[in-house]
């Protein structure tokens, strides 16, 4: 349990910051002297690794793979009941057992345990991946503790990039009703939802890139399968900026929750047996008021 705990502690805003605390760039001040991202290395040296995540995919150099087909997922039709959390540094959701996810060339069936997001600050974007340079927005990852950090392909994280849309998304409307519930640090409200609300349906699924990363938060475990959907999954402006009324624990507004893009060190990102270059559909997005990432993260069963 130890990554968990590290987590759990780390959400923590002190009043009298410690050396190893770490924070996103946009919760440093001088009455916050916490550790941003270009210093997460000298919180856990992990950080300064080199299959670190997350990265700028370059379409062009990516290598089309046909081992990369088709996911299964299973259990994404229940509702279930969890509790939404403003953690202090993201919003998440914890899943219970049930939904897995297979295929794809994963070596493992994973099972889903956590959803959370990044975040920009309205006008700016705040993707932690970005796709020729250009930002989007949202994450939902899955994460097991000491299985996972010891195995190297011990978590399988799914990312879905978020776009402004001209109306509401009504999947999404208890989700974003319940983030009012959690504005402050440490604040929880039980949500029932499906997995099937929050992410795309599966016919729109076979186009992604796959490549070997790390988590995106100390430690910046480098034990992450990612993959990276094409298809954005559309959220009205209202619901956009909805993700920015949170609150870090000093009561400052939750903005730029993402990690800086990593050096790619050789590592080849490769594009599914469907999927194609998108480029044109990355400019087409912008401007959008704000970007969010939703990161899907799984450990596989044993």
């Amino acid at each position: 349990m130890t990554t968990l705990l590290l987590c759990l502690l780390l959400v923590l805003v002190f009043k009298s910051c410690l050396s190893e605390d770490w924070c996103y760039q946009s919760q440093i001040s001088c009455v916050q002297p916490c550790k941003g991202p270009a210093a997460w290395n000298e919180v856990n040296s992990t950080c300064a690794g080199n299959r670190q995540s997350p990265i700028n995919i370059l379409t062009k150099k990516t290598k089309k793979e046909s081992s990369l087909t088709d996911f299964k997922f299973t259990g994404y039709d229940k509702i279930f009941s969890s509790m939404l959390k403003n953690t202090g540094k993201t919003v998440s959701l914890d899943i219970p057992l049930g939904a897995t996810v297979s295929g794809g060339n994963l070596s493992h069936t994973y099972n889903a345990i956590q959803l959370h997001f990044h975040w920009g600050n309205n006008s700016r974007p705040g993707s932690e991946h970005t796709l020729d340079g250009e930002q989007y927005p949202m994450e939902d990852t899955y994460i097991t503790v000491e299985d996972a950090q010891n195995d190297p392909t011990g978590q399988a994280i799914l990312g879905f990039f978020f776009e402004e849309s001209d109306s509401e998304n009504q999947e999404y409307s208890a989700f974003i009703a319940a983030l009012a519930q959690v504005k402050d640090a440490e604040g929880q409200t039980e949500l029932a939802i499906s997995l099937n609300s929050l992410i795309l349906s599966e016919t729109m699924l076979g186009a992604y890139y796959r490549y070997e990363g790390s988590e995106t938060t100390p430690g910046c475990s480098e034990s992450v399968i990612w993959t990276i959907f094409e298809q954005p999954i559309p959220l009205s402006r209202n619901q956009l900026v909805a993700f920015s009324t949170l609150k870090f624990k000093d009561q400052k507004p939750m903005v730029d929750t993402f990690r800086p893009g990593q050096p790619r060190k050789g590592r080849v990102v490769y594009l599914s047996h469907s999927g194609a270059p998108v480029t044109a559909i990355v400019f087409s997005f912008f401007p959008v008021l704000l970007h969010v990432f939703l990161i899907l993260c799984f450990c596989h069963l044993y």
